[in-house]
Formats: C-alpha cells, structure tokens, sequence
C-alpha cells in the first residue's frame, strides 16, 4: 500500500516511552506513516533521548520529511497545551493526532488495589488521553475544513482489546481494564460530538503485542494462556497496529467513525 494518506498531512504521536509496548507502537506508527507519503511528523513522548533517536532514524531513512519533537508529559496539561499549539504553529495545523499513552501498572484485584497504584494508571491511560483529545480537537476546530475525507483533522486514540472484552480476572489488570474501557466511551462520546464539525475520531483496541515488555511477561504462565486464546496463537507485531491506524485515517476508512477497531488475532471473538 502505499502514499494511501495524501500529504499535506501532519501526525502528532503521544507515547509513554516508560512503557515498551507504547514507544515501540508509537515509533511504529510514525515509521508507516512516513512511509505511505505523510510530509511531517510532530512526535511527542515524555523521554526526549527516545525521541531524538526516533527523530534521526526517520530522517535518515527519509530525508524528506520534516520531524519535530517534543517533551510532553501527560499527565501535565498546560505540557499537551504547548505541544498542540507548537505543532500546529510549526506545521500550519495538525491533520491525524494519534494518542497512544499507556502503562500496564501494578496486577492486583480490586480489594487489594492501593490508591496510590490505581492512580498513575487511570492518570495516564485515561485522563491523558482525554486530555490529548481536547487540545488537539480546540485546535483543529480553528482549522480550514479540507475537502473529502479530511475535513478539520482525524484522532485515533489507543486503547486495547480489554477496553471492549475482559481479560482473565487472575491476570489483575483492574485499573488498566476500567481506564481503556474509558477510553473507547471517551472516543465514540467525541465522534459523535465533533463529526458534524469536520472532525473524524476512532479508536483502535490491540491485543497483545510482540513488544520487549510481552517478552517478559511471557515467562508468566497466566499471560501465555492468554495468548493461546487468540485465533492465531501469537502476539500482534508492531507493523499489524500501525497499519490499522493508517487504515483508520486514509481514505479507505473514510467511513469510519465513533469505531473501536478491534485487532487482536481472535482474542475477544
């Protein structure tokens, strides 16, 4: 597939970089992007030294291409404020936003759940995301609406197969399970409220991914259960996400919207 999203086209990547699973999806995302024609890449993560990184590769790889970087912690919003705005100011608007912060966080059943676990997950995973959601959609509300599939701007947003299906209650993923869940709820709330208004929003919900964090949960017999549950019996690669991303804001997802694209080879079938 290729030059399936039409430059000009911008793309503003929010990634934990704590977390192995979400840099490397995050990196990923940018890397298909880049390669399906997009001109400019805004990237944003709380750990500039992963960015710079991600920045020369992308570069090198393709010298074409404009990447901008930015320190932006989540959980901080005037942080997200200052990224959208000098995004947006760099490039002239931002066209495709993907919202990909996450952590996994401290396995525990609700009766034995601290606080202070609880919250960083449901600071992170949900509030982040809503708060990445409404700067970039202020944002692209001031934008001129493109026409087609454009419009103002398209979000996706990154949440999980247990943001629409429950995962085995042994593995404990209490607060990640209701923060994703939120997630999604977040998503279809907003298609619905700024769709008439030119802007797009999904959602895509992964299963597990082929990450070096799911490598080291592998050695856990309860998560290997849950990866034989999958149709295809294995983890997603990377790749597998990113492309459905693209899907999601290229014109052959043009019709979609309030979604939450489930890819996770079977795993909530």
């Amino acid at each position: 597939m290729s030059k399936t999203v039409r430059p000009p086209c911008h793309v503003r990547l929010s990634s934990p970089g704590l977390v192995q699973v979400w840099h490397r999806i995050g990196k990923t995302v940018a890397s298909v992007y880049a390669r399906n024609g997009i001109q400019g890449l805004a990237l944003a993560d709380v750990n500039i030294a992963n960015l710079e990184i991600v920045q020369a590769e992308l570069r090198k790889e393709y010298p074409d291409i404009r990447v901008e970087i930015f320190a932006m912690n989540v959980l901080k919003e005037e942080e997200i404020e200052a990224a959208v705005q000098s995004a947006a100011s760099k490039f002239g608007r931002i066209d495709i936003s993907v919202h990909g912060a996450g952590i996994i966080g401290f396995p525990s059943p609700t009766h034995e759940m601290p606080l202070e676990a609880w919250e960083p997950v449901i600071g992170i995973n949900q509030t982040g995301v809503m708060l990445c959601d409404k700067w970039v959609i202020r944002q692209m509300l001031t934008q001129e609406l493109l026409p087609g599939y454009q419009g103002r701007g398209m979000i996706v947003n990154i949440a999980s197969v247990v943001g629409v299906s429950i995962p085995d209650g042994s593995l404990g993923a209490i607060a990640y399970t209701a923060a994703k869940h939120a997630v999604v709820g977040l998503t279809k709330l907003d298609a619905k409220t700024y769709a008439p208004q030119g802007i797009r929003i999904n959602a895509i919900c992964p299963g597990y991914v082929d990450t070096p964090l799911i490598h080291q949960a592998l050695a856990s017999q309860k998560l290997q259960v849950e990866i034989d549950r999958t149709a295809l019996k294995r983890p997603a690669e990377a790749e597998e996400i990113a492309n459905a991303v693209l899907f999601l804001t290229s014109p052959m997802g043009s019709y979609m919207c309030a979604h939450a694209l489930v890819v996770d080879g079977g795993y909530a079938a």
